[in-house]
């Protein structure tokens, strides 16, 4: 028991790393201050371009992942790893080292599922990158690639536990997103390619 609950801190604490926040600081930025204040690449992006941005993708994809493969080294099997996986996600939202502020959790929550289910991420992430390239919102994108990994784990006949993990995972992002979805609906979210001004 003892280890199941240091894997799931060590995945929470792994998760609360902020990439984004390190990476824009060494352009003396602070991300929390430019464009919506998010952590994530997308803010990266709008503010420093896209060289820090995939550096930023990267370390926030694969911090779920790594957090996946470290619980398996212990061992843990099933509704632990879907918790690893859920802990990692709400650490990257609700990071310890930015007063339990965070980011929208996309990209640590498609490390976790490519690292529990690589058919399922691969299938699902052309879906959300379509959707985000033709609309031009990242937002759009990434509530879509939400629903879709749910809709395609049930129909890929995925166990209970994975099903579960990633319904949760896409409510996570739908709460994450609630402000994005308004601005959707009033036509004032800003699409990706979008610059703002870094300061």
């Amino acid at each position: 028991m003892w280890a199941v609950l240091w894997v799931l801190l060590l995945a929470y604490l792994f998760g609360s790393i902020p990439a984004g926040v390190l990476v824009a600081r060494t352009y003396g930025v602070d991300l929390r201050k430019v464009g919506s204040g998010n952590i994530g690449a997308t803010n990266v992006l709008r503010a420093l371009g896209w060289g820090p941005a995939l550096v930023v993708a990267f370390f926030d994809v694969f911090k779920g992942g790594i957090a996946v493969l470290v619980a398996r080294a212990f061992g843990l099997s099933d509704w632990m790893l879907g918790g690893v996986a859920l802990m990692a996600v709400l650490g990257h939202n609700y990071s310890v080292f930015l007063r339990f502020r965070g980011g929208k959790g996309v990209a640590t929550s498609f490390g976790t599922l490519l690292f529990l289910d690589p058919v399922l991420a691969l299938w699902t992430f052309p879906i959300g990158v379509s959707v985000m390239l033709l609309t031009r919102y990242v937002s759009a994108g990434s509530m879509t690639g939400a629903v879709a990994a749910f809709v395609l784990s049930l129909a890929l006949g995925r166990p209970l536990w994975e099903v579960a993990t990633v319904f949760l995972m896409a409510l996570l992002i739908f709460w994450t997103h609630r402000e994005n979805l308004k601005r959707l609906r009033e036509g004032t979210e800003r699409r990706l390619g979008e610059r703002v001004e870094a300061r």
